[in-house]
């Protein structure tokens, strides 16, 4: 399997609440649409070529709707628990950008954006909950 070894058991809470992260985002207000590969996830895509780095790529209506469902719903249990089932991805693992109407990202995208901004910082092209960017007009 490419991706992270989800077979292994330190993975077994993650595995059996994927598809219910995966839902309640489907099901969250704001949601539009979320990067997947075989399957009903993107685990399986491996876009650094590292298998102990997975992605997660999704469009929201707007950072309010995404920040309720990350942080205000059963997802956050899964943010305290990262931990528990992946190493530390350098300083910057999330990176949010303003993508035009009826769009949806690449994963090549998604990559060269978490990249620029763990190298130059938030800015009006990629950015973070903490230094967000007003969407333009």
């Amino acid at each position: 399997m490419k991706g992270v070894n989800l077979q292994d058991p330190i993975m077994q809470e993650f595995v059996e609440n994927l598809d219910r992260v995966n839902e309640l985002a489907e099901r969250s207000p704001g949601f539009i649409w979320r990067l997947k590969a075989d399957g009903n996830d993107a685990t399986s895509l491996n876009p650094f070529h590292d298998e102990q780095i997975i992605i997660n790529v999704s469009v929201w209506k707007d950072a309010d709707t995404l920040k309720n469902y990350v942080y205000k719903s059963f997802h956050s249990d899964f943010i305290r628990k990262r931990k528990e089932w992946f190493n530390a991805y350098g300083k910057v693992h999330m990176a949010l950008w303003w993508i035009s109407a009826g769009e949806y990202p690449l994963e090549k995208e998604a990559v060269e954006k978490l990249e620029f901004l763990d190298t130059h910082g938030p800015t009006n092209q990629v950015f973070d909950f903490k230094n967000l960017f007003p969407k333009p007009h």
